[in-house]
């Protein structure tokens, strides 16, 4: 038996878990379909078992009535018309209700589904022997023989049972009319059905475990597949901070724009700046335009001395705009005192208010 790819550790992705459901892979037991079928089976013919007997009972008086008629082509294909239209009257709506069912099982189990590549020709199956090796050396073969040759014996083991308990009753069978055949007939059947029932979920609800364990193993990821799905998605890393640098230039080239339009810069005195311009027209408020750390703190201090712009130093109101005021943002309430006697001191709003 193969062992299984130690590489295909990650579990899958969404987009791993989507790309295999759009090609129609998805998690399916059958055993649940077949004892749905046999469940909504057993209670069609229990609903429709007078229906039943009317039908079978008039196709028996009719093959029997005509059974001493010649024998010609017209006749016997008037009979085989007879009997098919009769049939499909018979077993009809059982079918629907098994087909009813069946549909709302395998909904249940892999919801709304439409896709059209699981009729997409795949080569690679054509290859007989590979294919006979993947069969023969694969943990799923395994478990579709024990469970299957475990379902013959089962049902053989019933049959066998239902049947042997019935048997005393079969010579009677020869006095009994049609009616008393057909409902002995029917009734080992259901028997064996209502026998079959427990054992059957039982292994269904296994194989249903089964199966989804052995779908999330096939569909797991290597590592680098992992960072191949990431990269495909949301580029390389290498992609990602050439695009931050070129976004924090822009964001630099405007914030430094707005220098020259500030009414004063705070600084730490020589790590922290911060530029801040007070117009009532815009903001009710003194705002923030711009402000950084190091060599930015340094270049904004720079672009101020060249448009003469006050400097103040100020270390506690330079740390904490820095650290609680974003660019663009008007100051909070708590600073309003110790911003307004920072512009109390320039000769700009000394001038504006006349003091």
């Amino acid at each position: 038996m193969p062992q299984k790819d130690p590489r295909r550790t990650e579990k899958a992705t969404p987009r791993r878990r989507e790309k295999t459901r759009e090609e129609g892979n998805v998690p399916r037991s059958e055993e649940i379909s077949k004892v749905v079928v046999l469940i909504s089976g057993v209670i069609g013919l229990r609903i429709f078992c007078k229906f039943i007997y009317r039908n079978l009972l008039g196709l028996f008086n009719f093959i029997f009535s005509n059974f001493r008629m010649d024998i010609t082509k017209s006749s016997t294909y008037y009979l085989l018309q007879y009997c098919m239209k009769k049939l499909l009257i018979l077993f009809l709506p059982v079918v629907l209700i098994i087909a009813v069912a069946s549909y709302i099982a395998i909904r249940l189990q892999i919801g709304h589904l439409v896709t059209t590549k699981v009729f997409k020709i795949k080569w690679e199956t054509f290859n007989p022997v590979k294919n006979l090796q993947n069969r023969l050396m694969s943990l799923r073969t395994v478990v579709e023989i024990s469970k299957n040759s475990f379902q013959v014996l089962l049902v053989g083991i019933v049959a066998y049972f239902a049947i042997k308990g019935q048997m005393k009753y079969l010579p009677s069978l020869f006095y009994e009319n049609i009616y008393g055949i057909i409902t002995n007939m029917l009734l080992i059947i259901y028997k064996v059905a209502w026998m079959l029932f427990v054992p059957l979920i039982i292994i269904a609800i296994m194989h249903l475990f089964y199966t989804r364990w052995d779908y999330e193993e096939n569909i797991k990821m290597t590592k680098q597949e992992v960072k191949d799905e990431h990269k495909q998605l949301y580029g390389s890393p290498e992609i990602k901070r050439e695009q931050m640098k070129r976004m924090q230039k822009v964001v630099m080239s405007r914030m430094m724009q707005e220098v020259p339009k500030a009414d004063v810069i705070i600084t730490n005195p020589t790590h922290l700046a911060v530029a801040l311009r007070y117009d009532i027209k815009k903001a009710p408020a003194p705002m923030v335009v711009a402000k950084g750390a190091g060599l930015i703190a340094k270049k904004i201090k720079e672009i101020a001395q060249e448009h003469n712009i006050p400097i103040k130093e100020d270390r506690p109101l330079a740390q904490a705009l820095y650290k609680n005021v974003e660019v663009g943002e008007t100051i909070p309430e708590e600073f309003y005192q110790a911003v307004a006697s920072v512009l109390a001191s320039l000769e700009k709003f000394r001038k504006r208010y006349g003091k």
